[in-house]
């Protein structure tokens, strides 16, 4: 059981980490006009946000803490879908791309909120 949770935290995080690099070659290809930089610029701080909140919260010195940085990978997950979004709306991406990318972070924030759910209900 306690292997099971370490396996699926390193799982995760690889995730998170594959995440973040396709996210980043994904804003590579954007167009690079002022609209698209600008909401760019704002996906790559919410996205990388997610994997970096992620990993403090692995080293957080309280129940409280770990609950905190969970509640802003969440937080951050939910955000960067606005930015997917509005990207794909403005045609400033292709619809099969952001596809893969709003369905990922569905799944994330899904796997973050239960988690968050399980910790409150801990205390």
């Amino acid at each position: 059981m306690q292997n099971d949770k370490v396996d699926f935290k390193k799982e995760f995080q690889k995730r998170l980490y594959a995440f973040v690099l396709k996210l980043i070659e994904f804003l590579d290809k954007l167009p690079k006009d002022n609209v698209a930089n600008r909401i760019g610029d704002q996906l790559l701080r919410s996205g990388t946000s997610i994997l970096g909140n992620y990993i403090e919260g692995q080293s957080a010195s309280s129940r409280k803490d770990f609950t905190n940085y969970f509640n802003t990978s969440l937080k951050s997950a939910n955000e960067s879908k606005l930015w997917f979004a509005l990207l794909r709306d403005s045609k400033r991406a292709k619809q099969e791309e952001v596809s893969w990318f709003l369905r990922e972070l569905e799944e994330i924030a899904n796997i973050f909120a239960s988690s968050i759910l399980t910790l409150k209900k801990r205390k």
